[in-house]
């Protein structure tokens, strides 16, 4: 019980491993066009296509676990599998004896609770019932019944104020989150946009013939223009996308190249080229996912030290103050390190909160309960996503003020929950 909080942020940091290993192969394989590769002469794999593959790894690979994820011992009491849950449960105590590093005792169990099984409901229904059908119909609906009783019984008195703050304390969080990590690296891409906006010179249907140049070209786009006989020399280009033209790079010589691509048309399903090769966007996502790493570590070691509770509500606070200083942002760099302030210190209010939802609840509600919890995250994320985009290039007070907003909300109702560092779980 010591240090339950600890173990469960160290679990809960395995969710930022993740965030790390997408955004970083998003930022290593997206933005490089020439890494795909035909199969036939219709179906092209692109390499957004192969990122998508390379996150296959991770999805297979938590498969594997779940196959060999050992079962919830009360799950198998309550199916009347006693045998296998005293396994899983002599199991249990043989790791943490080992992992304290003193010698292995014998699992004994004096008096095991067992829960209300319901093998003999389930005998009923098939003496009962005639068909494969009906027996079928009657045993979901049951199964159905048990599981709207479930989540009715998170009403009863116990529990009905502390899951009002904790629906509060993750809504609040989820959408100030989820709102602003649609923000920061659409703002940034709109920044990127104005700047590139004010300085780019177009040139529509132009022809060039016998022309030498002398001279620098920068923030240029030539549109459906014509040449000929173009080559170039002795010359260095900078971030340029050759698209849809008739200038290979045998045309180049003696040129240096740096971040220029060369896209010629091709069937297939081709993202944006403009998008494909924005680098600084998967850049400024894997940012955000490193930051998080040091609010996973400290959270993780004070977990137990000084409770949840001042975990969540100091977390959502300084993430407020963050969000509330991002008026003061006006370029990239600016945006940035905020981003990754807001991060590293959110990430422990998540880990508190998720810790503390975990502990509230007994066994036999704590599944439906963080399942509930969960779909109202989901439901914050999205709508935060359609609200922050929709001010993108418009305002950013709206957006700001709306996280500044939950942020403080949610971590003043969060002081408001009971502290459960030394509770014992039921």
């Amino acid at each position: 019980m010591d240090k339950r909080g600890e173990h469960l942020s160290w679990l809960c940091m395995f969710w930022m491993l993740g965030g790390l290993y997408a955004s970083f192969t998003a930022w290593g394989i997206i933005p490089h066009y020439g890494w795909g590769f035909a199969i036939g002469t219709e179906f092209q794999i692109h390499s957004w296509r192969i990122f998508i593959l390379v996150c296959l790894f991770p999805a297979l690979a938590a498969l594997v676990g779940v196959i060999f994820m050992p079962e919830s011992p009360r799950f198998l009491l309550e199916s009347a599998r006693h045998d296998e849950a005293w396994m899983v449960l002599r199991r249990v105590h043989d790791t943490n004896w080992k992992a304290k590093g003193e010698p292995e005792r014998v699992f004994t169990a004096t008096n095991i609770k067992t829960p209300q099984t319901q093998e003999d409901e389930f005998i009923e229904i098939q003496s009962d019932t005639g068909t494969a059908f009906q027996r079928w119909t009657v045993r979901h609906m049951t199964m159905l019944q048990q599981v709207m009783a479930n989540i009715m019984s998170l009403s009863a008195p116990e529990f009905r104020l502390q899951g009002l703050f904790l629906v509060i304390v993750w809504f609040c969080l989820a959408f100030s989150y989820h709102g602003l990590g649609v923000w920061f690296p659409d703002m940034i891409k709109y920044m990127q946009y104005e700047e590139y906006e004010s300085k780019v010179k177009v040139f529509h249907r132009e022809r060039v013939e016998h022309f030498h140049f002398n001279f620098s070209l920068v923030n240029q786009i030539h549109r459906e223009g014509e040449s000929t006989s173009t080559f170039f020399e002795n010359c260095t280009i900078k971030n340029t996308v050759f698209y849809n033209t008739d200038l290979w790079q045998e045309k180049f010589k003696d040129c240096r190249m740096e971040n220029t691509t060369f896209l010629h048309p091709k069937k297939g399903c081709h993202l944006n080229f403009e998008v494909e090769n924005d680098i600084v966007i998967y850049m400024v996502s894997f940012l955000g996912s490193l930051a998080v790493l040091p609010g996973n570590i400290i959270s993780a070691l004070f977990m137990d030290k000084i409770g949840r509770i001042r975990i969540i509500g100091g977390s959502m606070l300084v993430s407020s103050a963050c969000t509330f200083l991002l008026l003061l942002s006006f370029s990239q760099g600016a945006v940035i390190c905020w981003q990754c302030l807001f991060y590293g210190t959110s990430v422990a209010a998540w880990n508190g909160l998720q810790v503390i939802s975990v502990e509230l609840y007994p066994s036999s509600k704590r599944g439906t309960a963080f399942g509930i919890l969960n779909g109202i995250c989901k439901f914050a994320a999205i709508l935060a996503s359609s609200i922050f985009a929709a001010f993108i290039g418009i305002t950013k007070i709206i957006p700001i003020f709306l996280a500044f907003a939950a942020l403080v909300c949610g971590g003043l109702v969060a002081l408001k929950l009971p502290e459960t560092r030394e509770k014992i779980l039921t």
